[in-house]
């Protein structure tokens, strides 16, 4: 990884994990295509067990369904890449480790896999927390180890957006 990407995106899971820790709040992930990269770059932050409670890589849909609860329903009629099932599987998280807040990462980085009506690049974020529920879409265009890489820092800065952008648990 280029050394100004990795020195901005352990600036951004920094700034995540004191935000994290002035709320008192903990935090859990639901990975897919990123193949636990998002949980990897939060835990390069020394401490960051204070507020990382772990995560599910559910590249199958079985896990998806099993571990974090999405439903079969859900990856029938919309399938695995979907804002709907990222919504679950943030939910799932949030659930199955028992945090205040989970982000999700579902899509098709790549090379193959994609389709006409979902392209490869195509990702699904969503993160789950008390006050919110909201997911993002991208389509990124790149190497699979490229869109990766983007759909992990975007993961980061919607996290860090939320965090930045609402009161504080006690205010609200």
């Amino acid at each position: 990884m280029p050394l100004k990407r990795e020195q901005r995106l352990l600036s951004l899971a920094e700034a995540i994990g004191d935000a994290l820790l002035t709320r008192g709040w903990s935090l859990s992930v639901a990975e897919s295509c990123t193949g636990g990269l998002v949980g990897h770059l939060l835990t390069d932050i020394p401490g960051s067990s204070r507020y990382f409670a772990g995560g599910v890589i559910s590249y199958s849909n079985a896990v998806k369904a099993h571990l974090l609860d999405v439903s079969e329903e859900t990856l029938i009629r919309y399938g695995a890449v979907s804002p709907q099932t990222a919504a679950e599987m943030a939910g799932g998280a949030r659930r199955a480790l028992q945090t205040e807040m989970a982000v999700s990462v579902t899509g098709i980085a790549g090379p193959g896999g994609g389709t006409p009506e979902k392209p490869v690049g195509l990702v699904y974020l969503h993160l789950s927390a008390p006050d919110v529920e909201m997911g993002e879409r991208f389509q990124w265009v790149g190497t699979r180890l490229e869109n990766k890489w983007h759909s992990a820092e975007a993961a980061l800065q919607l996290l860090l957006r939320y965090l930045q952008t609402t009161r504080l648990s006690s205010d609200q």
